[in-house]
């Protein structure tokens, strides 16, 4: 079939299921998940896996513009305040869900160190997409919308590196490890250094180039093409395009003085990729792992779940965090997607004896995050009075303009 019919039917049914989820009061990204699923191998088989191959590219320009309008969020003066709190939380939360995972697989389960502490590093990383795409749905803002941000940010960063620390100790505990302990603890290192440098250099580039843009159009068309320059020059480096994006857009925001005419002309390109991103990934999944994973991998939905709310309960209190930060920022972070499916691939690499367990567990974790993700992200900025503080603080924004004028 041709691709560009088999695309405008994904997208099509996108916009109905997120129609669909608006009736039942959930998010979008929940309604564009489910519908997704029915495309795919689960129910209709209309997506093939070769179909979610030869459309990669679109996940790929999603996650790109996700990763660079979260670098938005990174302002140095509120980062100032934040910084110091936010790296501890996003280092509790990560603890937290690898420590509970590891105990669970290790001491519970039985399973072999390797196979423990592969699977427990894997759990650190969040998906950073649908909780962005709740948010801007809701128009949330307040003290948990302003954490979660970063701390999504951010645990993807700690993310990679622990994964690379236990890819390392799995592989020279099973003996598989011709390299030493060194050379592979410095490669993650390497990778993040090198996609902070890379954002660096494409973030002062693109403030300089967007602020000679004459007009919308020029200005949507030089910021699209930096994120694809990023995305591309990070594959073809080895390097984070996730990482990468962050730091452009977060240099972008602190250099420029109006930075938010850049993010806005992304935005309205977004939208129906975000549609046809979401669809895809739903289709992608395939309701068949649910026979094969057994308690296991039950138990690792709700061990990571624990161990990520836990963490992040833990970390606001130790920075003194508002209540609402406490008790509610653990529900936003459980979205689980992209990164760990991109590292259950290094894991069929260099574990291959472990790989087919790690990865139906993993596949099934992302079966049940994306679609419950976003519903629980709702609840979390609900329960924090935070959904339509975006038009709240426009409102009294007028009303100290007014104030001012009398």
């Amino acid at each position: 079939m041709d691709v560009l019919l088999k695309i405008g039917i994904v997208l099509v049914v996108g916009l109905i299921g997120g129609k669909v989820a608006r009736i039942f009061k959930l998010p979008n990204v929940s309604g564009y998940l489910v519908a997704g699923l029915f495309l795919g191998p689960s129910f209709f088989k209309y997506i093939s896996a070769a179909d979610t191959d030869s459309l990669a590219v679109i996940s790929e320009v999603a996650l790109a513009i996700i990763a660079f309008s979260i670098g938005s969020e990174f302002i140095l003066k509120d980062m100032v305040k934040l910084g110091k709190s936010i790296v501890i939380i996003t280092l509790a939360e990560v603890v937290g869900a690898i420590g509970v995972v590891f105990a669970l697989m290790y001491f519970v389960f039985g399973q072999p160190f390797a196979f423990s502490i592969v699977i427990a590093s894997m759990s650190a990383a969040t998906a950073p997409a649908a909780t962005l795409m709740v948010i801007r749905q809701y128009r949330a803002c307040g003290p948990v919308t302003r954490t979660i941000l970063p701390v999504v940010a951010l645990d993807d960063v700690l993310g990679i590196m622990a994964f690379g620390i236990a890819m390392s100790l799995a592989r020279l505990s099973v003996g598989g490890s011709e390299s030493t302990l060194l050379q592979m603890l410095t490669q993650p290192l390497v990778e993040i250094v090198g996609s902070l440098g890379l954002g660096v250099v494409l973030g002062f580039l693109l403030a300089f180039v967007a602020k000679k843009a004459g007009d919308r159009d020029e200005l949507q068309g030089v910021s699209l093409a930096a994120i694809a320059v990023a995305t591309g020059l990070s594959n073809v480096l080895g390097l984070s395009p996730l990482l990468t994006n962050i730091v452009m857009g977060t240099v972008l925001v602190n250099v420029m003085r109006h930075s938010s005419r850049v993010f806005s002309s992304i935005n309205d390109f977004a939208s129906p990729v975000y549609i046809l991103f979401f669809t895809l990934a739903g289709a992608s999944l395939d309701l068949g792992i649910l026979m094969s994973v057994g308690v296991m991998g039950i138990g690792y939905i709700i061990a990571r779940a624990a161990g990520k709310m836990l963490g992040a309960y833990v970390g606001a209190r130790q920075v003194g965090a508002e209540e609402t930060v406490r008790r509610y920022l653990g529900l936003g972070l459980l979205p689980q997607g992209g990164i760990s499916i991109g590292l259950s691939v290094l894991v069929r690499q260099l574990l291959p004896q472990y790989a087919v367990a790690i990865t139906t567990i993993i596949m099934f974790s992302v079966l049940v995050y994306e679609v419950s993700g976003p519903i629980f992200a709702k609840i979390a900025i609900s329960k924090a009075g935070e959904i339509g503080g975006m038009d709240a603080d426009y409102e009294s924004l007028q009303v100290s303009a007014e104030e001012l004028t009398v």
